[in-house]
C-alpha cells in the first residue's frame, strides 16, 4: 500500500482561482463604433477646443503689459558691475515710462531674465533640501550635494548652500508715481503672498530657534554672491526673511526655459491705487546689483495684469483654436465620405 499524502504537501496549482472574476466569465460590454457616434465626438471636441481657444484669445487681448528691458537704460551699472571687485560699490538708474490709460484691477511687477540657463542639471541639483527645511543647517557632511558652494575655506558653511541661492537675483525695484509736477509717490508693492502655499509650508523652513534667527544662523555665513546674510534679506518684515524670504523661495523654483520671469511684488491697492494703477508717467528705480553682460543676458521689468488663463500668452489659446479648427474640418471631410458611401449603398443594381 503506498503512503497517504497530506493535502497540504501536494503541489499547488498554478491556475487562478475558478471564480467568475479570475476566469473572466464576468459579463462585460464591448463598444462598438458607428459613423454616427465618430462623427459626434469630433464635433463636440472640435467646438470645444474652439470654445476654449477663443475665449482665451479674448482674455488675454485684455491683458495689459508693460515690458521695459532695463539693461540698456543702466549702461554704466552693467559696465561697472563687469568687474568682480566692484560688487560692493552701489549704483543705481531711473528708467521713465507712461501709463496712458488706467490700468484697472490687480497689478503684477515681474523681473525677467533673458539668456540664463535654471535648467542646466548641474544647477538644479546644487541645493539641499534638508538645510532648506531648517535642519542639519551647519552640518558639512550632508552639503556635498552643494558644491562647489557648500562651504569656505575656512571650513564655515554657506547657508543657504548651493548654486541656485548663490545667484539669488538681487536687484531692488522701486516703483514710483509722479502724481504732479514736483511730487513724487512711491507705489506700494506687496512683497509677501507671492509663492506657492506648498513651498512657503511645506518645502521651506527655518531653522531653530526661530524667534531669534541670528542665533539659529550661527556657524555660517551667507553665499559669497549675498550682500545680506539671510536673517536681513527683508529688513521692513521680520517674518519674510531666511529660507521662507518668498524672493529667495521663488528664484529657488528654477525655470525650465533660459528666457523667463519672476514676480516681483504686488500692486497694494489702498489710498489713490485702490481701483488700480492711474494714467501718467512713472519711474522705475533700481539697485543694480545682478551682472549679466558675461553670459549675454538681459534684464527686464514687466508692469502687467492677468486674467483667469494668465498673463499674456498667445500660445495655447492659437493651439486650441487651431486644433479645433482641424478636428470640426476632418469631422465635415469624414461627414461627406459618410454620406456619399451611403448613397450608393441606396441606388438599385441593376443589370444590363
Amino acid at each position: 500500500m503506498g503512503k497517504k499524502v497530506a493535502k497540504e504537501d501536494l503541489p499547488k496549482s498554478k491556475c487562478p482561482d475558478n471564480s467568475a472574476f479570475k476566469q473572466q466569465r464576468i459579463p462585460a460590454g464591448k463598444l462598438t463604433l458607428t459613423a454616427e457616434s465618430v462623427l459626434s465626438c469630433f464635433f463636440i471636441i472640435g467646438l470645444f477646443c474652439l470654445a476654449v481657444g477663443i475665449s482665451w484669445i479674448i482674455a488675454t487681448t485684455n491683458v495689459k503689459e508693460i515690458w521695459i528691458s532695463y539693461s540698456d537704460y543702466c549702461s554704466q551699472c552693467t559696465q561697472l558691475r563687469e568687474n568682480s571687485s566692484n560688487s560692493e560699490k552701489p549704483c543705481s538708474c531711473t528708467v521713465n515710462f507712461t501709463v496712458n490709460k488706467t490700468i484697472q484691477g490687480d497689478v503684477f511687477v515681474y523681473y525677467g531674465l533673458s539668456n540664463f540657463f535654471q535648467n542646466h542639471r548641474r544647477y538644479v541639483i546644487s541645493r539641499d533640501y534638508a538645510q532648506l527645511l531648517g535642519r542639519n543647517g551647519t552640518d558639512t557632511e550632508t552639503l556635498s550635494s552643494c558644491a562647489p558652494f557648500s562651504m569656505y575655506s575656512n571650513g564655515t558653511p554657506m547657508a543657504p548652500c548651493g548654486a541656485i541661492a548663490n545667484s539669488l537675483f538681487n536687484d531692488t525695484i522701486t516703483l514710483v508715481y509722479q502724481s504732479g509736477a514736483s511730487s513724487n509717490t512711491q507705489v506700494p508693492l506687496l512683497r509677501t503672498g507671492n509663492t506657492w502655499w506648498s513651498d512657503k509650508n511645506v518645502k521651506f523652513n527655518n531653522p531653530k530657534p526661530r524667534e531669534d534667527l541670528v542665533q539659529a544662523f550661527a556657524g555660517s555665513t551667507r553665499p559669497p554672491y549675498w550682500q545680506k546674510p539671510p536673517y536681513e534679506l527683508d529688513p521692513l518684515d521680520p517674518s519674510n526673511n531666511g529660507y521662507v524670504n518668498d524672493d529667495l523661495i521663488n528664484w529657488m523654483r528654477v525655470a525650465a526655459l533660459p528666457n523667463f520671469r519672476k514676480l516681483y511684488g504686488r500692486l497694494s491697492r489702498v489710498q489713490e491705487f485702490s481701483d488700480g494703477l492711474p494714467a501718467g508717467n512713472y519711474s522705475y528705480i533700481i539697485n543694480y546689483n545682478f551682472p549679466v553682460s558675461k553670459f549675454g543676458g538681459k534684464k527686464h521689468v514687466i508692469l502687467t495684469t492677468l486674467s483667469w488663463c494668465g498673463g499674456n500668452n498667445m500660445f495655447l489659446g492659437l493651439a486650441y483654436t487651431v486644433t479645433g479648427a482641424v478636428i470640426i474640418l476632418t469631422a465635415f471631410v469624414m461627414l461627406a465620405v459618410y454620406l456619399k458611401k451611403r448613397e450608393r449603398k441606396k441606388k438599385p443594381f441593376s443589370r444590363k
